[in-house]
């Protein structure tokens, strides 16, 4: 079976191929046959083409024109033609998953993509304005180039459809729940990837382990996992709750949004982008919103650098606490994604805090650049796992299984 996935963010869109076994869903995530990313430059109508196949050969390019599915259009050819070349012809691709990060109460499952689900989708791009008009240009590319192909849309608050409504629900009046708002939280493809690949790495029933799992990278979101299900989640109504992140604020008081609307004319639109792109890292360093940056910058004496580190890792901990208040224990403690894999700093600051429970991390294998690793002490009581997220591969597995029920 070949599975294409489709991972579309604000600015980009991430592409590959997998070929499964038709009966036989394999124990490790394999290498996809093709990858491919379209960038969309700040010119819109220029796109940078990245493409790489597992025999190792690449294809990098720009091409113009301000149709998004135009160029990923383009970037399918590629599957077919010229020295990237992986399969005959486009109809040899027997499913297509998409990543769509939104699916409100509708969708707690992913489901075969229908002209009503389409349109749900796009209804629910009020709740995440930078992806889900960018799944459905994804969709409806497909659709031009692969005619009436099976598509899947696998979503990113499904995971945490089984939060209990004690953790779902906000404390403002009950006409919000009746009106939709409440914690959906997101990462969750990440999430639950990570979940059961900590359990292959200890040798455990997921169902046995209580875990938190850390999804570390411009955007940030802690899960509490308990036999296999998210029961509470940092991320909220929308992907900007929770811990400080690259550019956006996380949680803060809503009295300081009220306030900045009525003593400083703040407009709706400014309010939106102050706390999604000016804040976080970014906002207090006054560097970037990347971390290795604002390390450098610490390196140099940057006060504003070392103040912004300090507030993550706070955040950060007091995140990692409230998670342990809900599962009342904890097996493992995971770090994924691109500061989750690549920051042993993070990582180091984070668990140095949960000492008093008996965690270990083991320094020298905190440093390795750890994979896949268990980097806690040999008499840790907890577990720390470095795990690299696998979202694609996660969203290949939701398809083949969906498939297998057709």
């Amino acid at each position: 079976m070949k599975v294409l996935v489709l991972n579309a963010g604000s600015s980009s869109q991430k592409s590959c191929l997998y070929e499964i076994p038709d009966h036989t869903m394999p124990n490790q995530t394999p290498q996809p046959l093709w990858e491919g990313k379209v960038n969309w430059t700040q010119d819109r109508g220029v796109a940078e083409i990245e493409v790489k196949t597992a025999t190792g050969q690449t294809l990098q390019e720009s091409i113009y024109g301000d149709s998004r599915r135009a160029h990923v259009a383009y970037l399918l050819y590629t599957l077919t033609r010229g020295a990237t070349k992986v399969i005959d012809q486009l109809s040899e691709i027997n499913v297509v998953g998409h990543r769509v990060v939104h699916g409100g109460q509708e969708y707690r499952k992913s489901v075969i993509i229908t002209e009503d689900v389409k349109s749900k989708i796009s209804s629910l791009s009020s709740l995440a304005p930078a992806h889900n008009p960018a799944a459905v240009e994804g969709i409806e590319a497909i659709e031009q180039s692969l005619g009436d192909v099976t598509q899947v849309a696998v979503f990113d608050t499904g995971f945490h459809a089984t939060l209990p409504d004690a953790a779902a629900i906000y404390p403002g009046p009950y006409e919000w729940v009746e009106q939709g708002i409440r914690r959906y939280g997101f990462h969750g493809i990440s999430h639950q990837y990570c979940s059961g690949r900590a359990a292959q790495i200890l040798n455990r029933d997921l169902a046995s382990l209580k875990l938190i799992t850390c999804h570390l990278g411009n955007g940030c979101s802690l899960a509490a996992i308990k036999k296999g299900r998210s029961i509470d989640t940092t991320m909220g109504f929308t992907p900007l709750d929770g811990l400080m992140m690259g550019s956006r604020s996380g949680a803060i008081d809503p009295g300081i949004l009220i306030h900045l609307l009525r003593q400083s004319n703040y407009s709706a639109e400014r309010l939106d982008y102050v706390l999604n792109k000016a804040s976080g890292l970014r906002g207090i360093s006054g560097v970037s919103s990347d971390l290795p940056q604002v390390i450098a910058a610490i390196a140099q004496g940057d006060y504003r650098a070392q103040l912004a580190w300090d507030m993550y890792v706070h955040r950060l901990r007091s995140g990692i606490g409230s998670m342990l208040a809900s599962l009342e224990g904890l097996d493992a403690l995971v770090f994924t994604a691109g500061v989750g894999e690549k920051s042993p700093g993070i990582r180091q600051a984070a668990c140095e805090a949960f000492g008093f429970l008996g965690l270990k991390i083991d320094p020298a294998k905190n440093q390795q650049q750890p994979l896949d690793q268990d980097i806690a002490t040999e008499d840790s009581t907890i577990r720390v796992l470095v795990i690299k997220t696998q979202e694609d591969w996660a969203i290949a597995q939701q398809c083949w299984q969906i498939m297998q029920k057709k």
